[in-house]
């Protein structure tokens, strides 16, 4: 009886130990009886990619990191036992990623022709592939943690420049900047009165110019006209005619250079208000070369400038990344 208990013992302790190195095998999904190949993909860094963790090839398993060491040159070599009969892609290279949020990791091989389109993965993939022999180039994405970890600097350094924004433009700023465009529209508003003033007189100008040229073309054709029938006029009683005409001609002349002086008056006139005009952007310009006024503080000092240009910069990539991951910053709940 006692020797049967034994027995019964040993062969329940026996069977309990082949069921649990076939339950770790199966567990592993270990290739046994299938041999495989080894292949090394060279990092510069593997992040949480361990030993026994998944190499998958679309999404499927088909091998397993064996190992991880320290090469040449500060990089590290990742051997990797892919399963027989596995078609690997050409020009292999693999990426090491997250594969959940509880910190299991896996190595992707894909094809170096459709590598992800980050600039920092494809420049790993090159720098490892640069090194050359037969290792396969590898890069590294980053988890979550470290995603997280640049949000949070991100939303600090977006709060530091918003801080520094308020204190820039504070209530006298505000106003003197408010000021300072009121003066521009003042002047503004000089030059584009006097500029419209200077175009009705120069249009006056012009059309009486192109009455006086008639004039004087019809003085001169007349008077061509008339010394051209001096020999014969004098006789048939034309010389009078001729004499006529002449005297038109004169006082259409001295109609013409009073209309011209009258013109010289009108610009005399507007002297002053030019002066006056040249006077005030005269003033401007000097406040704004002294640094006087906000518009002389913003020309002089490029700090503000770039500050500004920071913070709508990170402005930008912030609502970019709430627009993409809303749930991120809000919470909605109905009840």
């Amino acid at each position: 009886m006692k020797q049967r208990d034994e027995l019964v013992v040993g062969v329940t302790v026996f069977a309990a130990l082949f069921l649990i190195v076939v339950g770790a095998i199966w567990l592993s999904q270990a290739d046994l009886g299938q041999g495989g190949s080894r292949f090394t993909a060279r990092f510069r860094t593997v992040g949480g990619l361990g030993v026994g963790d998944p190499v998958v090839l679309r999404g499927v398993r088909v091998g397993r990191v064996a190992e991880i060491r320290l090469g040449e040159r500060n990089y590290v070599e990742a051997e990797l036992q892919v399963y027989r009969d596995v078609a690997i892609p050409p020009r292999p290279a693999i990426i090491a990623a997250s594969a959940s949020l509880f910190g299991e990791w896996q190595a992707g091989i894909i094809s170096l022709d459709q590598a992800p389109d980050d600039p920092n993965v494809r420049r790993a993939l090159d720098e490892a592939a640069a090194e050359g022999d037969d290792l396969w180039p590898g890069a590294t994405l980053p988890d979550i943690g470290q995603l997280t970890a640049q949000a949070g600097r991100i939303a600090t350094d977006i709060a530091s420049v918003s801080s520094r924004v308020q204190q820039a433009f504070d209530s006298t700023a505000v106003a003197q900047l408010q000021e300072s465009i009121r003066d521009f529209g003042r002047v503004a508003d000089q030059i584009a009165t006097f500029t419209e003033q200077q175009t009705n007189v120069l249009r006056g100008v012009g059309v009486r110019l192109d009455e006086g040229s008639e004039l004087l073309t019809g003085a001169a054709q007349s008077l061509k006209s008339s010394l051209a029938r001096v020999d014969s006029a004098t006789n048939q009683g034309e010389l009078a005619r001729i004499l006529e005409n002449t005297q038109m001609a004169s006082e259409q002349v001295r109609e013409a250079s009073r209309s011209f002086n009258e013109l010289l008056g009108a610009a005399r006139e507007n002297q002053q208000s030019l002066v006056r005009v040249i006077q005030a952007a005269d003033s401007v310009a000097s406040r704004i070369e002294n640094r006087m006024g906000t518009v002389g503080l913003l020309i002089g000092d490029s700090t503000l400038y770039v500050e500004t240009t920071l913070a709508v910069q990170q402005l930008r990539q912030l609502l970019a990344d709430i627009q993409a991951n809303p749930r991120k910053y809000f919470k909605f709940s109905v009840f």
